[in-house]
């Protein structure tokens, strides 16, 4: 292997090992050859998780909502642990039935990072790559300091949630759930505590990484876009037909990445909008409701709260963005093609370079269950309706 490669090699473990190491563990990273050994094992990995996510979280956080519906104080508590819950079991199972179609994206971006490139084709990538880097780190972060304030805290006796004689008339456990047994008793209540503990740990794990993901996928196809667009406008190849076929066959390349990242993520996407939307007016009604109502909230609830929004506003935040970050660089492409000498080419090079104007006219974007664009102002009109719910929540509680 050359000094090259190896670099490449170097720069690619770099780019992907955060997300790598996360969902190999719990059985999702896209590989392009599995031995059958494997893939048997990291599908056991999979199931298992969905089935502890399903029996020791979310049904019994379901169970535990039906006794107290009616009481938007408690339903609040639960609904903020539940959401997250199921919408964590729609990302596994999204991502295990779309992983054999996200192998070829992933080994076309180790071909990127391997492949000869100039120096300045390389800073771009690094560049787009440190973002969804920095993104997981901070995601793993802000999951151990919920998971230190959820589980860690009890244990000294310390309590976040909204506890009531109905959802808790024994002691308190980390969620609000319901058990066909006594969780009061010895050793039922220390097991079951733990399993709570373990689920929600490897599920907030599993839940960054696979967010994280999805900004790897796309910021990497931002990044060739960027070297396209580079690659086009560099008068350095003073052979022109052989620079827009390169760039034609590139950009061919990711509009199939971009479709393919799509027709996974949409149908999550449209669930995370829900989800989203759901928890921000609850949380808002929540925090309204304890001021005017004079409630007392303590400084480790107020810090729980404050943790946990930031950390799905930060998810969602990503997403919109994301998809922002994908249109601007595609747009970009364009506007390259467009401001391109041509009156200087022959008229057949020209007339080539005229389909490329034509294809990279077309927006590419990323949808929310093939409804709307994925962008910022998508964003903002989901906090603007979610806002206006929050009324409606304060008007129900009177």
């Amino acid at each position: 292997m050359d000094a090259a490669k190896h670099s490449g090699y170097t720069d690619f473990k770099w780019a992907v090992e955060l997300n790598r190491y996360s969902l190999e563990f719990i059985g999702l990273w896209p590989k392009m050859e599995e031995t059958t050994r494997e893939k048997l094992m990291a599908n056991v990995r999979v199931f298992l998780l969905i089935i502890m996510v399903t029996f020791v979280c979310v049904i019994p956080c379901i169970h535990s909502l039906i006794r107290v519906w009616g009481d938007l104080m408690s339903m609040t508590d639960n609904l903020q642990f539940t959401l997250p819950l199921v919408s964590m079991i729609m990302k596994l199972v999204i991502v295990w039935s779309k992983k054999a179609a996200l192998a070829p994206i992933v080994h076309m971006i180790a071909e990127d990072w391997l492949r000869p490139k100039s120096d300045e084709e390389r800073k771009i990538m690094i560049r787009c790559a440190r973002i969804p880097r920095m993104i997981i780190i901070c995601g793993f972060v802000s999951m151990f300091a919920s998971f230190i304030l959820l589980f860690i805290l009890p244990c000294l006796g310390i309590t976040i949630r909204y506890i009531t004689n109905v959802t808790d008339p024994g002691k308190p456990l980390p969620l609000q759930t319901y058990y066909p047994y006594d969780t009061d008793t010895s050793p039922y209540f220390e097991l079951t505590f733990l399993a709570q503990g373990v689920t929600l740990m490897v599920s907030a794990m599993g839940y960054t990484a696979i967010d994280s993901l999805f900004g790897l996928l796309v910021f990497h196809v931002c990044g060739q876009l960027m070297n396209l667009k580079d690659r086009l406008t560099d008068k350095k190849d003073p052979n022109f037909d052989r620079v827009l076929a390169d760039v034609v066959k590139d950009h061919v390349r990711l509009i199939r990445c971009v479709e393919v990242i799509e027709s996974t993520f949409t149908l999550m996407l449209l669930g995370l909008f829900l989800y989203f939307g759901t928890l921000f007016s609850l949380y808002g009604f929540l925090l309204v409701t304890i001021v005017t109502d004079g409630r007392h909230l303590s400084l480790v609830r107020f810090l729980f709260l404050i943790t946990v929004l930031a950390n799905i506003f930060g998810h969602m935040c990503l997403y919109c963005a994301v998809g922002e970050f994908l249109i601007t660089q595609c747009e970009g492409i364009y506007h390259a093609a467009c401001e391109y000498r041509w009156y200087e080419l022959e008229p057949k090079q020209a007339r080539n370079l005229i389909l490329l104007m034509i294809r990279a006219n077309k927006p590419l974007y990323i949808t929310v269950g093939n409804i709307f664009p994925l962008t910022m102002n998508a964003f903002c009109s989901l906090l603007k309706t979610s806002g206006g719910y929050i009324s409606v929540l304060l008007a129900r509680s009177d």
